[in-house]
C-alpha cells in the first residue's frame, strides 16, 4: 500500500520560513499537490506540481511558496517563505497516478493522502 508521510511542520513567527516534505513509500505520482485546512474552514488547494515540473498555486501563496519534487527520492516539498498567521493550518500532501492535462485543484482527483502536518504561524 502506498503511503504519503508529511514532515516539517511547526510553530513559527510571522515572516519566518518552513519547508514541508512528503515522502512516498513507493511509486512516482503523476501529479502531486499540497492542500491545507484551517480550523473551521474547508480544505483548500495550495500548490500542485506535475511529473515534469509544471506548477500551479493558489493566489494567496504566489510569490511566497514554492512547490518542488525529487522523483528519484519520491519526495514532494513545499518551501514556505514570508509566512502569515493566515497560513496556519494542517497541511496535507496528495498524489494521483493518473495523467492530468492540467494540475487539478479538486481534492477528489487525488486518491492518495498523507496524514497532515500542523503549521502554526504566530503574529
Amino acid at each position: 500500500q502506498v503511503q504519503l508521510v508529511e514532515s516539517g511542520g511547526g510553530l513559527v513567527q510571522a515572516g519566518d520560513s518552513l519547508r514541508l516534505s512528503c515522502a512516498a513509500s513507493r511509486r512516482t505520482f503523476r501529479t502531486m499537490a499540497w492542500f491545507r485546512q484551517a480550523p473551521g474552514k474547508e480544505r483548500e488547494f495550495v500548490a500542485g506540481i506535475g511529473l515534469l515540473g509544471r506548477t500551479d498555486y493558489v493566489d494567496s501563496v504566489k510569490g511566497r511558496f514554492t512547490i518542488s519534487r525529487d522523483n528519484a527520492k519520491n519526495t514532494l516539498y513545499l518551501q514556505m517563505n514570508s509566512l502569515k498567521p493566515d497560513d496556519t493550518a494542517v497541511y496535507y500532501c496528495a498524489g494521483t497516478l493518473e495523467s492530468l492535462i492540467t494540475i487539478s485543484k479538486q481534492e477528489g482527483v487525488y486518491n492518495y493522502w498523507g496524514q497532515g502536518t500542523q503549521v502554526t504561524v504566530s503574529s
